[in-house]
């Protein structure tokens, strides 16, 4: 089994939760009683994770929010990384996709530097683009298949040879994933699409994005998303880091997790 695949179901399992938590921790937002620390991304992304790492399976940190800061917030990502428990995975949303000598690098900063557990990347460009992160046979890459935006619908459902562009991932992924280590990106507000591909791609694991803020089904993508003992993550950034803005965000994020967590065990 894939060393990420083993961790998540571990993490799943010890704190019965399908739930990741996303860490898009905009500085603009946070606390205002934070504001004036030293570093307000890290005391808030500390405090995030220690009031909620025994209720999620994985923790996802969006690597614009601390590129966007320079090299203090790379160090910013660094530190919440380490803070993170070990026996979580961490999954570094980078959406990366350029060509091979390019992409190794990238692999490098993700894996060597970062010390993620899996990445997520996109498809445009074909295999030669993914296969640098693929060569971390430790490591996962979800892959952008079906993704929650609005403008999901420019390309992704364009109809090519009789089936959706999103629907040529799916099989490219399936017949990539030689060493089970790739998995999907399908976002929730598309709650057929996720059927549609859990049926084409039983043996891949969803990273299932857009239930918080966005609006997506939550029932659908856990009903959808684990047909045919399908493994799923459920991502949730700002339903649960941003629950509250006052002094109480780490007890309103807990609390936010427990009752997405006790929706899906009601589903379950």
């Amino acid at each position: 089994m894939n060393p990420f695949i083993d961790k998540l179901t571990k993490a799943q399992k010890k704190n019965s939760s399908l739930i990741c938590v996303g860490l898009d921790s905009d500085i603009d937002v946070l606390p205002e009683h934070l504001q004036g620390s030293d570093d307000p991304v890290f005391e808030f992304n500390k405090a995030i994770i220690d009031a909620t790492c025994n209720g999620c399976c994985a923790y996802k940190p969006n690597l614009a929010f601390y590129e966007s800061l320079g090299p203090r917030g790379l160090e910013t990502l660094k530190k919440t990384i380490m803070h993170i428990p070990p026996d979580i995975p961490v999954i570094l949303d980078a959406k990366r996709g350029d060509i091979g000598n390019t992409a190794q690098k990238y692999a490098e900063a993700i894996f060597d530097d970062l010390e993620g557990d899996a990445v997520t990347v996109s498809p445009y460009m074909g295999y030669d683009s993914i296969e640098p992160f693929l060569k971390y046979e430790d490591s996962f890459v979800f892959v952008l298949a079906v993704t929650s935006n609005k403008g999901a619908q420019d390309f992704q459902y364009l109809n090519c040879e009789g089936k959706p562009l999103y629907m040529h991932v799916v099989d490219k992924v399936s017949s990539w994933n030689t060493d089970g280590n790739l998995g999907l990106v399908v976002g929730a507000p598309q709650p057929e699409q996720i059927r549609e591909i859990r049926l084409r791609a039983p043996q891949l694991p969803f990273l299932i994005p857009g239930v918080g803020a966005q609006g997506g089904d939550l029932s659908k993508a856990v009903e959808f998303g684990t047909m045919l003992d399908g493994i799923v993550v459920i991502n949730v950034a700002r339903g649960v880091i941003f629950a509250s803005k006052g002094k109480d965000f780490a007890d309103a994020a807990a609390e936010a997790l427990q009752a997405f967590n006790f929706r899906i065990s009601q589903m379950r």
